[in-house]
């Protein structure tokens, strides 16, 4: 008998691993970093603010600028975004600041309806809501012009909050209340597309008008 002979398979080769490259040394990583930071250094400090700056000024300047707002004679009197104090009589109030208007300082005090500071503040603003607008009674008189805002600093009030005012004004400067209710309704806002927050007069903007009125 002939003897069968088997064929052994050849065992599958195994691929050789590479050989792992060496680490890499402390200066080519030092040197990445450098370049890594060099990069977005320029990228978000210098490329991106040009940018942003530009397309603000070429698309919104008035806004980019501070919204600052002008008299008739071309000097800056503030911005329709941060409200301001007006002593004169004559002009139209805005809300309660509990800061005094001061933007570095935004805020104001979070006090409960029944802290004692701020019923004796609300008194005081009530006493002299009634002092200088004998004619108006009590009843008519808003919230909005004897309460706080969250900022301090609401450069708008409300339609109502401007119309009750119109006696005062009338009489201390002489225009016709016709004229006045009719100002105040020329810069009433509406809500924001239709849909968003209440209506509203900034008191800066509407002041400006009225001196214009008043100074001729």
């Amino acid at each position: 008998m002939y003897a069968i002979l088997k064929r052994k398979r050849p065992s599958p080769s195994i691929p050789s691993t590479p050989s792992s490259s060496a680490a890499p040394s402390s200066s080519s990583v030092i040197g990445v970093s450098l370049r890594a930071s060099l990069l977005f250094l320029l990228l978000c400090g210098v490329v991106y603010p040009l940018v942003s700056t530009g397309a603000a000024q070429l698309l919104f300047p008035a806004q980019a600028n501070g919204s600052l707002l002008k008299d008739s004679a071309g000097n800056v009197v503030g911005s329709s975004l941060i409200g301001q104090p007006f002593t004169d009589q004559r002009y139209f109030q805005g809300r309660v600041s509990s800061i005094d208007y001061k933007a570095e300082a935004s805020g104001s005090n979070n006090y409960a309806p029944s802290n004692p500071e701020l019923l004796a503040r609300m008194k005081a603003s009530i006493a002299q809501w009634q002092q200088d607008n004998p004619g108006v009674p009590l009843e008519q008189l808003p919230v909005a012009l004897i309460s706080n805002s969250g900022s301090g600093l609401d450069p708008d009030i409300t339609p109502q909050s401007a119309l009750v005012q119109v006696p005062r004004i009338s009489k201390l400067t002489g225009l016709p209340t016709a004229e006045l209710e009719a100002l105040v309704k020329k810069h009433t806002k509406g809500r924001e597309l239709g849909l968003f927050g209440d209506k509203r007069v900034n008191v800066l903007e509407l002041n400006l008008a009225l001196s214009t009125r008043i100074a001729k």
